[in-house]
Parts: structure tokens; sequence; C-alpha cells
């Protein structure tokens, strides 16, 4: 037999009993809202237990349980170092209350309640974590900035004669926008440290390279000294010297290739001074009278030899893999003529004496030291037709470094130390040389007032940058320049070809007399000075020829009085005495 169809009446009952089902579940979860817990059983957050439990009561369990590992410091990994962070610095906290509020909530609607009458099953509910954004962005930037690393290629160093490899370092730098990300989802770090994103750079030159440079030249190059010979000489070039001027940079293919300043190692002193030694500069020749008027050559010119920077580099570096005999290799050199021969002197005419002078002075070291400098710069000048003559550009700047010393000089009207005190004997010398040779003056000065020791109006001052002393030579011959100098005196000559049977010089009488004054001056600078009048004084120079004058020329000075000054002495502390009362008083 078929089943019988469901009439009507059988829906009527299904509803019905439907409808009963929905009453009987409406009324259980009613009774559970009333008689049931804030917190659902089997409620845990983050393992904790707080099911069957009231808000206050879960969240005092959460503070307990929970709350001191998100209080403690969080691990952080930032590429190959770890460091440890506040939760409170980066801006993060747990919110217990929150936390528990979100338990309960969470099993409060009508299938969760009346699913906890049929259903044992734990639940796991997150923690309800605040971030504070403005304090975790800058937390952030600031731990970015404490672990950025730059990157640093693989690289040699040479120090005192070794060699040192420095390690390659690749570069590190936190990715900020993704890092609070990956601290968040980790909070708190109790499964390890929280790997935080960066960007890594490495570097051109890895450590295989570098111990690959260091095995095949740079130990080899410190092994021991190379040796060079040049004219017959050997030259020993140490390690240490080597070292200071080499390195090793990356080329085109990343590899470290050796890079030798061989202009500072030709510079260097360990390797100058025998450098000199086995090739010697050229030497001009030296000429001196031979009698009252004939030239002759007192020192023959001798042919130099020159080693150039990159002569020294190209036979240094080849050395420096080698060992043992094989560090010894020849120095190319080429040959430096002298500028003055005695053939020379023969072609330039220089055959007789043209002039001299010779100013005397008061014994003083800072003036033989001084003096006795600028001769050594000026002496064996040579000055051709046409050409310029300078003091200051031939002796050069009155500096301890060019090896000149504190002397008195004048400065303002009177008498100060300062460095080349002493060199206008030597101007005054030159001047005179020159006046008497008969060449065209170009820029000359007098004293600003008259030093007794010289002639009137016919001496020369110095002063490096603003006065200085200059001649052209328009005789058609040129000139050489004998200087010499003792502790009392200083001679310049003129060799070459007169142009004049002689020059003359007449003085004139003293005019526009101005008496000195007086002047108290004080500290270590003052010097005592006698007083003296100012005039003007004109000097006459008369060119001859065949017994006539045929060219005149007048030379004005004028002589400010020189003040008579005296120096005060430093005052002498006086010892304190005890005055009435107990007070002190100085004096």
């Amino acid at each position: 037999m078929g089943r019988a169809p469901i009439t009507g009446n059988w829906r009527i009952i299904l509803s019905a009993a439907g409808g009963a089902v929905v009453l009987a579940l409406s009324g259980l979860y009613g009774i559970e809202l009333v008689v049931g817990d804030d917190i659902a059983e089997g409620t845990r957050v983050r393992g904790v237990d707080i099911g069957g439990m009231s808000r206050a009561d879960a969240q005092r369990v959460l503070d307990r349980k929970l709350g001191p590992a998100f209080a403690a410091p969080i691990a952080l990994k930032i590429g190959d170092r770890t460091e440890k962070a506040d939760p409170g610095a980066l801006g993060l906290s747990l919110d217990t209350a929150a936390s528990a509020d979100r338990a309960a909530s969470a099993g409060s609607d009508p299938f969760s309640v009346i699913g906890r009458l049929f259903a044992s099953d734990d639940r796991d509910v997150e923690p309800v974590i605040r971030v504070n954004e403005q304090k975790s962005r800058a937390e952030i930037d600031r731990i970015g900035a404490a672990a950025k690393r730059q990157v640093r290629d693989g690289a040699i160093s040479f120090e005192k004669g070794a060699a040192q490899a420095i390690a390659p370092v690749t570069g590190v730098a936190l990715i900020t926008d993704r890092a609070m990300d990956t601290i968040r989802d980790a909070y708190p770090t109790d499964a390890g440290p929280a790997v935080l994103p960066v960007r890594q750079t490495q570097p051109r030159i890895g450590p295989r390279e570098t111990e690959r440079a260091m095995k095949e030249f740079a130990q080899p190059a410190m092994s021991g000294p190379v040796t060079l010979t040049l004219a017959g000489k050997r030259i020993s070039i140490g390690p240490s010297a080597v070292g200071r001027h080499l390195t090793m940079k990356p080329d085109t293919q990343k590899r470290l290739v050796p890079v030798l300043d061989s202009k500072g190692l030709l510079a260097d002193r360990a390797v100058s001074r025998p450098m000199r030694e086995a090739a010697q500069g050229p030497r001009d020749a030296t000429l001196r009278l031979d009698g009252d008027d004939r030239v002759v050559v007192a020192k023959e010119s001798r042919v130099g030899r020159q080693v150039t920077e990159k002569a020294l580099g190209e036979a240094v570096l080849p050395l420096l893999t080698r060992s043992g005999a094989a560090r010894t290799g020849e120095i190319a050199s080429t040959v430096v003529p002298p500028k003055f021969t005695s053939a020379s002197a023969r072609r330039l005419g220089i055959t007789e004496k043209v002039s001299s002078f010779t100013v005397a002075f008061p014994a003083a070291p800072y003036r033989s030291t001084n003096i006795g400098r600028a001769v050594e710069l000026i002496n064996g000048s040579i000055v051709l037709p046409g050409r310029e003559w300078s003091f200051n550009r031939t002796v050069g700047e009155r500096s301890k470094e060019n090896g000149f010393v504190d002397g008195l000089m004048i400065n303002d009207g009177q008498y100060v130390k300062s460095p080349g005190g002493g060199v206008s004997a030597v101007a005054t010398t030159m001047f005179n040389a020159m006046f008497f040779a008969g060449v065209k003056p170009v820029e000359h000065g007098a004293h600003s007032f008259y030093i007794e020791r010289y002639p009137e109006g016919r001496e020369a001052t110095v002063a490096w940058g603003t006065l200085d002393l200059r001649w052209t030579n328009d005789l058609g011959n040129a000139l050489y320049i004998q200087a010499e100098s003792t502790s009392t005196s200083v001679t310049i000559t003129f060799l070459g070809t007169k142009k004049y049977d002689e020059i003359r010089a007449t003085q004139g009488p003293r005019t526009n007399i101005k008496q000195p004054g007086t002047r108290t001056g004080s500290g270590p600078k003052c010097e005592v000075q006698t007083p003296l009048e100012g005039f003007d004084v004109s000097v006459g120079r008369f060119f001859v020829q065949d017994g006539q004058n045929v060219k005149h020329e007048d030379f004005k000075t004028h002589y400010t009085p020189r003040d008579k000054v005296t120096c005060t002495p430093p005052a002498v502390p006086q010892p304190s005495r005890a005055g009435t009362g107990g007070a002190t008083i100085s004096q």
C-alpha cells in the first residue's frame, strides 16, 4: 500500500508543534538572561578562564594573570640585532575592563545563550588592546633611527706597516610603515621576538673579495721592504712608508685593486731624503771675481737626475707582490741640465764687475740670521736683459717657515719686534748696487725715519705684501748677482758687462727739518728709541760715458722725525697688608 497523503490537519499539528518549540526556547533564553552569569562558562581570554564570572571579577583576574605579560618589554628583532621596547613607549596597553565587556557581550545574543544550554565547548575571546598612534609613530621612528646601519664595503687598511681587513657591513633600514603592524600582531611577544620588516643593502665588496685581496696583495705588500736602484745606489723603502700612501679601492668589476699615491710617497721623508742623495739635482755654475774685474767660474755646473711620481709608482707597485730578491728593481730617471753653466756666462756677456756695495751694521744674532738667509736666497740670481728683479719674489715672505726670526722693524714710526727684522740692510745694499750699476728702478721706498748707518736718500726697505724693491735690467746683457754677508756686513755685487763708464752720486742738503717728539710705550714689544730730526733730501744719479754726463736722475726722499721712545716697565705686584678693621688694601 502507498502512504496516505498529508492532509491539512497534519500541517496544523506540525505548525503548532513548531510554535511550541520556539516558545520553549524563548523561555529558556529569558530564564538564562535572568539567572545566568555575566560571562558564559568556558570563556577564555588568551588562555585565562573567566567563564561564569562577573565582569568585575573577570577584570581582576585578567589584571592579575595577563597584566604582567602585557606590561613586560617587547622583544624586537631588527636585522641581526635584538632589542627590547617598553609597551607604554610604543603606545600599547591592555584594557582588561573592555576585555571583560567583550567576553560578556560575545555570549549575550540568543543563539549563544541558548547554545550554552546544550553545549560545553570553550570560547576564546581576544583581549582589547589600546593604541596611542602618536606615541607609536614617535617610538617606531626612534627605534628605526637607532637600528639604522649604513652599508660598508669590505676594505683593507695599512697601518704601521701591516695590512688589516675591514669587514663588510650589510646596510639595514627599518620599514617603519609596516613595523607597527608587526609589533601589534605579536604583542605581547611571549612566543619570541617580533621580527620587524627591514630593507637590507648588500655591500659591493663582500668578505670573499676582501679575503682574496688580503691574501693576493695586501699581505705580500707589507711582507718587507722593496729596494730601488738609482744611479748605482740602492734605496730601501719599508712597509711603513709604503703603507702610508697605499690604499685599495674597488674597480668596475667589484674587485679591490691597489692605488699608490706616488706623489705622497715621493714627498715622504723616508723616501725623499735617500732619493735626493741618489739622484742629485742639477747644480748651476757659480762665478767669482779674479782680481777687481775679471769674472771666472768658481764652481762648475753639474747635470742632475730627476725621478718623477709616475716613475716611482711604476717601479714600486710591481715589486709589492714579490718576495726575496725579486723585491728589487730599477727606477727610471730623467736628466735635468743646469740652468746656468760656465758657457752660459760667456754667452750672456757676464765678463766683469758692474757694481758692488757694502753696508755695515751692528752685530746681533737676529741680524746675522735674517741677513744671512736673505743673502742665501739672492746669491746666484741671474737677470736676463729686459727682465725685472723683485726682492719679495726672490726672498719670499720673511716668516719662520722660510727661515727668518724675530728682529727689529719700524712700524708706525717706532721700532717693534717682527719676523725678518734686519733685512732692510740687504734691501739698502741691493738698492745701491742697482743704483751704481745704472739699471732702471721700478719700485722702492725709504724707511719712514732716517737710520744713520745708511746713505741719506740712498736706502730702501721692504714689507711683505705692501712694499717691494724692484728694478729692470736695461743694460743689454745679463746680470749675475753675487751676495755675501758676515756678522757685521753685507755685500752685493753685480757681474755682467758695463753699459756706462761710471755712475756718480750727488747729495743735496737737508731741508724742511722737523724736530722729534717723545713717546712712552709699554709691553713686551716696546723698544727704546733715540730721537732724530726729520728732513727732506735729494740725491742725484749721473750716467757718465766717455767723460760726459749722458743722463741724469733725481731721487727725493722725505724722512719723518724719529721720536724719542721710553718703555714703561711692567708693574710689579706689591704684597697686600692688613688695614684697620682687618680689611686688605692692595697697592
